[in-house]
């Protein structure tokens, strides 16, 4: 039918060619005679000639796009579903898995009659299960057992490192999945869940909630023996209380979790307190230790960074953990991290400090210092 419309408008029906009649005469090729014209009377039945056959063709045009939203209408009454479905009444929705979701975030959910699956449409944020688990530990490895090791092997499944279900017991299959994760994942390899294994297996706790923060100090506050405070310290009355079990006496304490450190003389009185930022690993050993050495700057064990007044108090395998200020890059001297940035741990074994805090620990912490890790 579009054909035979178009065929009409064209001019083209009953073999005449689609020109008009002056048109007619301006042919190339060989020449023809002349024709002459055609008189009047025949000018004006040919334009109403034609005007009839564009409103006709236009009549028929009308009636096809008509028939064709019909038909679509018709298609989606019977079972082909629409682009997107209103939402639904009622203060839930159902998800597929068969759990309550609350409305705000699943706001359209229809049954198509052809699939009788459900079609979701999701404007809001895509509704999640419970949160995942987190261990409850710094470290699990062979042999220990509890919610901890079930967690990690939640967690081990899902990554498809795992095929059988959860027994709470750190055995040798799941040291095995552990060992083949951290290779893949370019991690340290020694089969045990730390910390940088269980942030990439997303089951590390939120650690930015356990850090403790003080606001920055006026400008020009010195602490309690005369020291200039950097931004992320405080003295006195000022500084957080002590962690419970941080020892007695004059020293230094160190709370992992708080990421932050406390020089305290031998009546209890807090000089000073002031953020680090300690290790991404599980090296830093807690418990009492001793300061065993200093160096006014040393260098990192891989030699690509300077460590200002750096003050040891524990050995390791490859080698001292200890305070230092802000590392710099051996090439050109610039600074591995900002001062806002302390109290993130970013290390890979000592304790950054803000250079102020640096200052301060070089002079208060000579050799003999109790260091006390909790």
């Amino acid at each position: 039918m579009v054909l035979v419309a178009v065929v009409w408008l064209d001019g083209a029906s009953r073999g005449r060619p689609a020109v008009s009649p002056e048109e007619q005469l301006e042919h190339t090729g060989p020449a023809r005679p002349r024709r002459h014209p055609p008189p009047p009377v025949a000018l004006v039945k040919a334009s109403s000639y034609r005007l009839l056959v564009s409103v006709v063709a236009t009549a028929m045009l009308v009636a096809l796009v008509s028939v064709a939203v019909a038909r679509s209408v018709t298609s989606t009454a019977e079972g082909v579903p629409p682009a997107r479905d209103a939402p639904q009444p009622g203060p839930t929705a159902t998800t597929s898995a068969g759990g309550a979701t609350p409305a705000s975030a699943v706001t359209s959910t229809s049954i198509t009659a052809e699939t009788a699956e459900p079609v979701v449409d999701l404007v809001g944020a895509e509704p999640t299960g419970e949160a995942a688990c987190v261990l409850d530990r710094r470290s699990i490895g062979a042999g220990d057992t509890g919610p901890a090791v079930d967690c990690l092997q939640q967690a081990l499944i899902a990554k498809g490192r795992r095929a059988q279900p959860p027994n709470g017991v750190f055995d040798g299959d799941t040291q095995l999945a552990v060992e083949a994760w951290q290779t893949d994942e370019q991690l340290f390899v020694d089969g045990v869940v730390g910390r940088e294994t269980a942030l990439s297996l997303g089951i590390w706790p939120d650690e930015s909630s356990s850090v403790i923060r003080t606001p920055p100090p006026e400008e020009g506050a010195v602490d309690l023996m005369g020291y200039p405070l950097s931004s992320v310290a405080s003295s006195g009355s000022d500084a957080p209380p002590l962690p419970p079990g941080s020892g007695s006496g004059r020293r230094l304490v160190y709370d992992r979790a708080g990421q932050r450190v406390w020089a305290v003389d031998q009546n209890e009185t807090v000089i000073r307190s002031w953020l680090i930022s300690g290790s991404k690993y599980d090296n830093e050993l807690p418990g009492t230790h001793d300061v065993y050495s200093r160096s006014d700057m040393s260098t990192a064990w891989n030699g690509q960074a300077w460590l200002p007044k750096m003050v040891r108090w524990l050995k390791t395998d490859i080698g001292a953990i200890g305070f230092h200020a802000l590392p710099l890059h051996v090439e050109d001297d610039s600074p591995y991290q900002t001062e806002a940035e302390l109290g993130t741990r970013l290390s890979g074994g000592c304790q950054r400090q803000a250079n102020a805090d640096a200052d301060f620990t070089w002079d208060f912490a000579q050799i003999g210092t109790t260091v006390v890790v909790v």
